[in-house]
């Protein structure tokens, strides 16, 4: 069941109309979580079993990490709790990544170990991120552990941000569980305009450039130079119109309920550098990876060299956190190097020297721009060696243009592109159009139902549900 489909429309609506007509807040708490569960299990049942173990595994060992006044048992508690999780990931996620590499290594010497049929949860990754940020701020005293099971329950299954987040925080989203959740017009409102953003960048943008995308990935070596060009443009505007879509869809669909889910994105394709990117590209991730890997890593906090080692070490990880694939690692690899460079530039040069011309900002723009670009191949190939073909094959031009009719989309799309964060930056800052009459409302619904039937021919899942 994904945001852009008919069952979603149903399946929300049902929980809207649940929401107003119960008035209790604990059966509400227990209906949403409930409700989260069915979502989750829409997949396949087995996922939810897996949910609810991560689920009571971190919530036991966030209240015997409260309740106990022994540093020592509580490092157990945090530390077995950790291998668990991570255990979990590891296993589902990447038991087949380390095996392949494995068998590739001991080649030579005419080993071969076993590989298993494991299917992958979907958003497994995200999943086991909340569960740990919760224990951890538990165990750093940041914040005190949920009321009762039911309550922590929602924040990890919350259906909008289930799948492929936004990762919350617990600080910030356990108060909003324990508010009175009461469904109010303008709240509906925001929302259903929130959420029609991102299906207009869901079926109307990523899903159209996806056909082009996915043609030339396929073969992407037998593709002209240009169209290999406008294949990895195409890619970076259907990534992020995919996912911010997805995130808008979710924000929207808790604003109706009456949640805040904090902004993923921030327009990351006007960036002037790798580092104001990382600042407005899924920024949920980019928060959970300074507080708990960058900063207990030691940050900026051990010199400049120390610095630009945790930064490498941080994205490499962040990279194998996307998925079991070595282009993944590389992708992330490739980011750290940019960050530790842009920091290593910014202290050494930039200090020195006042850059702020208009021209000098449209050259780091390009060249962020191109680097974000061209790493994504690396995000979208099958594998290492395609990849490096088609790097290789961007810088040769061929005499052949090879522009077919799905390449226009590229410049079809990038204008309803410009449009939509426009529209996105003017709703976050508090701008909505004047819909809390029930025609208005009722108009929208039926703009958003036109766009799922639209969509639904040409739907795919939106591309984070593999992470």
């Amino acid at each position: 069941m994904i945001f852009s489909s008919i069952e979603y429309f149903i399946f929300f609506t049902v929980i809207l109309l649940l929401m107003i007509f119960i008035k209790s807040n604990s059966i509400k708490r227990i209906i949403l979580v409930l409700a989260s569960y069915y979502f989750y299990g829409y997949w396949d049942y087995r996922f939810t079993i897996l949910m609810l173990l991560l689920t009571g595994v971190n919530y036991y060992a966030a209240l015997k990490i409260e309740g106990s006044k022994d540093n020592k048992q509580k490092n157990q508690l945090l530390i077995a709790s950790i291998v668990f999780d991570l255990g979990v990931l590891g296993f589902f996620k990447y038991f087949n990544f380390f095996i392949d590499s494995a068998n590739f290594l001991f080649n030579p010497l005419n080993i071969k170990l076993p590989l298993l049929s494991i299917i992958l949860p979907v958003g497994i990754s995200f999943i086991t991120f909340e569960v740990m940020s919760y224990t951890i701020d538990i165990y750093r005293g940041v914040n005190k552990s949920a009321k009762t099971f039911w309550d922590f329950a929602l924040l990890v299954a919350f259906f909008p941000h289930l799948i492929a987040g936004p990762i919350l925080k617990p600080k910030q989203f356990l108060p909003e569980i324990r508010h009175d959740i009461t469904i109010k017009r303008d709240n509906v409102s925001l929302g259903i305009q929130i959420f029609l953003l991102g299906l207009v960048r869901k079926v109307l943008i990523a899903d159209h450039l996806a056909v082009f995308v996915d043609v030339v990935f396929e073969n992407p070596l037998s593709y002209s130079t240009i169209t290999l060009w406008l294949a990895v443009i195409a890619y970076a505007m259907q990534i992020y119109c995919d996912f911010c879509g997805y995130t808008d869809m979710a924000i929207g669909s808790a604003k109706c309920l009456g949640f805040d889910i904090p902004r993923n994105f921030d327009i990351p394709y006007i960036s002037q550098s790798v580092t104001e990117f990382w600042r407005r590209w899924h920024i949920s991730l980019s928060s959970w990876l300074r507080d708990y890997l960058y900063i207990p890593l030691g940050g900026n906090r051990k010199g400049k060299k120390r610095q630009y080692i945790n930064l490498l070490i941080t994205m490499l990880l962040g990279g194998l956190w996307h998925g079991a694939s070595w282009n993944f690692v590389v992708w992330g690899g490739l980011h750290g190097i940019a960050l530790a460079i842009h920091k290593f530039y910014i202290d050494n040069v930039q200090k020195k020297y006042i850059l702020n011309s208009f021209p000098y900002k449209i050259i780091a723009w390009l060249l962020t721009l191109t680097f974000v670009c061209l790493t994504w191949v690396f995000f979208r190939s099958t594998n290492f060696s395609v990849s490096l073909g088609i790097i290789q094959k961007l810088f040769c031009l061929t005499s052949t243009v090879g522009i077919n009719w799905y390449a226009t989309s590229v410049f079809l799309c990038l204008p309803l592109l410009v449009l939509v964060d426009f529209w996105g930056n003017k709703l976050s800052q508090g701008f909505k159009l004047k819909l809390t009459s029930f025609k208005g409302m009722f108009f929208m619904c039926f703009l958003i139902l036109g766009l799922l039937i639209l969509g639904s021919h040409n739907s795919s899942p939106f591309i984070y549900f593999q992470f």
